[in-house]
């Protein structure tokens, strides 16, 4: 009789806890009740216009794609082309390298590779939850390397960390 009342007190916990997290995901994501479906609309890459930044073909599918792929990854949201409850769209505005440290012969010992993107989010069923922001990271690597040397490991860190932290200001709310 008392497994039996421990089995059941353990279904009647699990049952609980299963319900209590709701619209939580295990990726830490809070979807909003009643939201499925979610768009990113094209990054522009303005970043040509901005003195010191330079254009880099293909940044601003890459990046869209990046975020697209995040969204996907870590929540059950349909990724829609128009018509999304959750709308997230910008434009990159600075995308440059600049030297970081010098060598006792006055040259550049490190390089950076920084990108800026101004960001805008939409909530559908929410305006409460619409915002702006700019997200800023970059890249330090050795000064004798080329940008194209480092650019596939560059843009994977600087996507990484730009879209993390738009999914948690977004839908993770950390």
């Amino acid at each position: 009789m008392i497994s039996n009342l421990n089995k059941i007190l353990l279904i009647f916990f699990l049952l609980i806890n299963t319900q209590s997290c709701g619209i939580y995901s295990f990726t830490g994501a809070s979807i909003p009740p009643g939201v499925t479906t979610f768009q990113v609309n094209f990054f522009e890459n303005l970043a040509g216009n901005r003195p010191g930044s330079t254009v880099e073909p293909g940044l601003d599918n890459d990046f869209t794609n990046a975020l697209q792929d995040i969204i996907i990854n870590q929540t059950n949201l349909n990724l829609v082309s128009e018509g999304g409850e959750l709308i997230y769209e910008g434009e990159i505005t600075k995308y440059s390298v600049t030297p970081m440290a010098a060598t006792a012969e006055i040259t550049a010992a490190q390089n950076r590779l920084e990108m800026s993107v101004d960001f805008r989010f939409f909530n559908i069923k929410k305006e409460d939850d619409d915002f702006e922001k700019k997200y800023s990271f970059f890249y330090d690597f050795p000064a004798e390397l080329q940008v194209y040397d480092v650019i596939d490991s560059a843009h994977k860190e600087i996507f990484d960390r730009i879209t993390q932290d738009i999914f948690n200001d977004t839908l993770a709310k950390w």
